[in-house]
């Protein structure tokens, strides 16, 4: 039944598209996932997904990257109750920082690329910053997606000081090679889908043009009025404190889960360490100069994390169903497609194609390295191809994958950061993706002759 382990994934875009539902669209996959695994069982099926749902908890990992998008709501909701992001915003506008859109486009692709370290923090980060700056200037939400998305996972996978670095290295162990770091740090500059991607964001932020679905978007995008928008009157610090908190302690917290490496630190502990540490300095920093009661802002934590519970289930959906899909082994499948017989200027294309359909299908670029990487550096050695170039082809094509995949966590993350609708965001951000994956192609084959 090789060909029906895609069924889950075509299952879950159709259903997405179709009904604009990504809790239901996850939900059906899992289902159809969980049924073709329990010889068409459908009440094996119902209780196989509750115990994936389940499991996903036995997973520290996962539990913390969900308890952090739970909190992360929290500290939103309290850093905008508190008017410092719109006084940070007046503060620019005053000082001529951010007094156009080009610079306030250029200063949110900017901040997502030196917050390098973790990208759900450089999304968060970068959109919690701007949403207030883009309706300022009547610049669309989904244009902030678009740009804070595509600028955090390829400047993440291009830095290599942070945990994709140390899980990449980790997945790259045990093929006998002499120096697995220097293969990895030669696949920066070969990792031409990242590279082209952030040249793009740049050029879209600094030129002020947008093309396509998103141009459309624009268009038709209501302005946003100040009243709108506008927040009790607060202080700048309300805001630059605890997001500082939240930087300074995720790279501290990175330090230490990682015996003084930051490398080999904890990601997903760390972020959550951070915001929880963030949200405890907000509090007292606005009980104590803000006016708040303690009650208040325990009221405005619980409204913010309410407010993320949707997107915290799509999250422990997407989980589930990149458990299910391994079982079932969808990613196998799609991967044993590379053919060895393949011509060698063949071979690199298809495997960043491989990674995007892998990706785009699970809805995770990491799942995708630990799934292709295994095969493409066997590939690689038995015909002479360099590892660094089918690593970077992985690297980028997952990348490309979760770029344009509406079941993908960072794709959900960068919508609730931007606070655009999640599928308006993947329709337009999808043709830039397109674009960069089509120059991608030509280049992979002329660097594999």
């Amino acid at each position: 039944m090789d060909w029906l382990t895609l069924l889950p994934p075509l299952f879950a875009i159709i259903v997405a598209v179709w009904k604009r539902d990504v809790i239901f669209a996850l939900l059906t996959a899992l289902i159809s996932a969980e049924f073709l695994q329990n010889s068409f069982n459908p009440l094996a099926a119902f209780l196989g997904s509750l115990s994936r749902i389940i499991s996903t908890f036995a997973s520290s990992s996962n539990t913390e990257i969900l308890l952090f998008s739970l909190f992360i709501g929290a500290l939103l909701a309290l850093m905008k109750n508190s008017g410092g992001v719109m006084a940070f915003v007046d503060f620019l506008l005053a000082r001529n920082i951010a007094k156009t859109p080009r610079s306030a486009a250029l200063m949110t692709s900017t901040l997502g690329v030196v917050i390098f370290i973790e990208s759900y923090l450089s999304v968060l980060t970068s959109g919690i910053f701007a949403q207030s700056l883009f309706d300022r200037f009547r610049m669309s939400r989904a244009r902030l997606a678009y740009i804070i998305d595509s600028t955090c996972s390829p400047v993440s996978v291009l830095i290599l000081l942070n945990g994709w670095g140390a899980y990449i290295l980790g997945l790259l162990d045990g093929y006998g090679l002499d120096n697995p770091l220097e293969i990895m740090l030669a696949s920066i500059p070969l990792n031409v889908y990242a590279i082209i991607t952030l040249i793009i964001v740049f050029y879209t932020s600094w030129s002020g043009k947008v093309m396509f679905t998103l141009a459309n978007h624009e268009k038709t995008q209501k302005p946003t009025t100040l009243v709108e928008t506008q927040t009790p009157i607060g202080k700048a610090r309300f805001f630059i404190l605890p997001l500082t908190v939240l930087i300074t302690g995720f790279i501290g917290f990175m330090l230490y889960t990682g015996d003084g490496s930051l490398i080999a630190g904890s990601g997903s502990s760390s972020v959550l360490y951070a915001v929880i540490l963030a949200i405890i300095v907000a509090m007292i920093v606005l009980s104590r100069e803000g006016g708040f009661s303690l009650k208040t802002l325990i009221g405005i934590s619980y409204k913010g994390m309410d407010e993320l519970l949707p997107v915290v289930t799509i999250i422990l959906l997407a989980f589930a169903l990149g458990s299910s899909m391994q079982g079932l082994g969808t990613g196998v499948f799609v991967a044993n497609m590379i053919s060895e017989t393949l011509p060698i200027w063949l071979i690199a294309p298809v495997v960043f194609i491989t990674a995007g359909i892998i990706s785009f299908s699970t809805g995770t670029s990491w799942g995708t390295f630990g799934i292709l990487i295994p095969v493409a550096i066997p590939i690689a050695l038995g015909n002479e191809l360099s590892p660094a170039l089918l690593l970077a082809s992985v690297l980028g094509g997952g990348v490309f994958g979760d770029h344009c995949s509406p079941i993908s966590d960072s794709t959900v993350l960068a919508s609730l950061a931007a606070g655009c609708d999640h599928l308006e965001h993947v329709r337009t951000q999808l043709p830039y993706a397109l674009i960069a994956a089509g120059l991608t192609l030509p280049l992979l084959v002329i660097f594999s002759l």
